[in-house]
């Protein structure tokens, strides 16, 4: 599937093979209503969101689930959701529309330019086998100065995350997503940083970056 893309200097197709290359939409046919991170993880994922993202926001929540772990007490102008199961979206209370779509076979977003003012892809980024392009998508749907925030764990779908994913450590793994954002041409300098709650919960880093002016 990887060979199929061409990717830019200096990622290779290897770095983005999976143990499971059988199609994803069947892996996730069926419905998966767990917490993919611990719940002090997800609340400091919620508090860190309350930082970044300014009331009345229209936000783009990629690689959605059942839960979107915005904050409650935070009024949006729309949170789209977009995920591979539609079973999961549809449990999303948060969600005020809601897309199924396979970012792994079609990375471009089905949204006009600059039509948020934030987006969020929390502990999924570990999956994509096109990073770059759907960055730049997400690029190309935020406002000027919009930020996109990408948080992760040490939890995944071994079979189904990539191979460099898999590869690195934890602080590397950081600098990796950091690459995404530079090489998608879209946004300013990104910025790591560790909101794990404490030594007993699960780890949890985001990295962040604003939408340069055009």
């Amino acid at each position: 599937m990887t060979a199929e893309f061409d990717y830019p200097a200096p990622l290779r197709p290897e770095f983005f093979e999976r143990q499971d290359e059988d199609d994803d939409a069947r892996f996730y046919a069926e419905p998966r209503l767990v917490t993919h991170i611990d719940d002090e993880a997800i609340a400091a994922l919620s508090r860190f969101y309350a930082t970044l993202i300014r009331p009345r926001s229209a936000v783009l929540d990629l690689m959605c689930s059942w839960i979107s772990h915005l904050p409650a007490g935070l009024e949006f102008e729309r949170v789209v959701g977009l995920g591979l199961n539609e079973a999961e979206l549809a449990e999303n209370p948060m969600l005020d529309e809601r897309i199924v779509q396979d970012l792994n076979r079609n990375p471009v977003l089905p949204f006009d330019d600059a039509s948020f003012d934030a987006a969020v892809v929390p502990v999924s980024v570990q999956y994509l086998v096109r990073p770059v392009e759907v960055f730049a998508e997400v690029g190309r749907t935020l406002k000027p100065g919009a930020p996109f925030a990408v948080a992760y764990s040490n939890r995944m779908f071994p079979t189904k995350a990539v191979a460099i994913w898999r590869s690195l450590g934890h602080r590397e793994r950081a600098e990796l997503a950091g690459l995404y954002f530079r090489l998608s041409g879209r946004f300013g300098p990104p910025r790591a940083v560790d909101i794990s709650p404490g030594p007993d919960s699960d780890p949890l880093v985001v990295v962040v970056a604003e939408v340069r002016p055009a």
